[in-house]
């Protein structure tokens, strides 16, 4: 999203910068700034970024950096030398955590498998391909809890399929069947919650699928392969 902004910022740069300022004192002007010159983005916050004098301005997840005076704004990561650590990535964690017991629940497919104990959440389309290799990768998993949040972004029949699973009588055995075994769910109609999936998934920023949460907050956009799963789960069961 920040690249499309950034790419139709550049184009229209010599009419903007003919209605901007050229120096800003706090990070309400920078703020003004940087909406100004990205149309239609919404700056989530400005606050000091710790290093070289620089301020961090968020973008939904999306980090910029500007000066103190807003004159400038880089588009770019910030490497520590010494604690070989890049800070940029680390502030994007950051600002992608939830808190996992805001999700809502009732709204996502369950499946238990073992014991039930390790627990996650994915954000997943019928028609997405990595989403059908991570239900298979899944096959070799077992104890653990995933809630499946529905959320059909990708082609027109991706809604009709997500009703279909959602109001199978067996939703679970539903979903595995189809991305794992490409059986489809029967037609069906129902009450459902796909239209306030779709809205609780832009609002938390996801733009592709799988999405995937863990209890600590954290998220992982795309496919995770069985073995790194299973050590990011078993890394929380040991924190927990």
């Amino acid at each position: 999203m920040l690249n499309k902004l950034i790419g139709r910022a550049l184009i229209g740069l010599a009419t903007v910068a003919a209605v901007i300022p050229v120096a800003y004192a706090d990070e309400a002007e920078i703020k003004k700034s940087v909406e100004a010159l990205f149309s239609g983005a919404k700056v989530d916050a400005v606050r000091k970024a710790g290093v070289l004098g620089l301020y961090e301005v968020q973008i939904g997840t999306d980090v910029l950096y500007s000066d103190e005076k807003g004159t400038y704004l880089i588009q770019g990561e910030i490497l520590d030398t010494k604690a070989r650590k890049n800070l940029t990535e680390a502030r994007k964690t950051k600002l992608a955590q939830i808190k996992f017991s805001d999700l809502p629940l009732e709204l996502a497919i369950k499946t238990v498998k073992g014991n039930g104990k390790r627990i996650f959440a994915t954000f997943e389309d019928p028609n997405c391909g990595y989403c059908k290799k991570l239900a298979k990768e899944l096959a070799g998993v077992t104890d653990y809890t995933m809630y499946t949040f529905l959320f059909p972004i990708l082609a027109p029949d991706s809604t009709d399929k997500s009703r279909a699973i959602w109001c199978a009588a067996d939703q679970a055995k539903a979903w595995n069947d189809w991305m794992a075994n490409g059986v489809p769910a029967k037609e069906a109609t129902c009450d459902n919650p796909i239209e306030k999936v779709t809205t609780l998934g832009q609002k938390l920023g996801i733009h592709g699928t799988p999405t995937i949460f863990f209890t600590d907050g954290n998220r992982v956009p795309g496919f995770v392969p069985a073995a790194q799963l299973e050590q990011m789960l078993n890394k929380l069961a040991v924190a927990k």
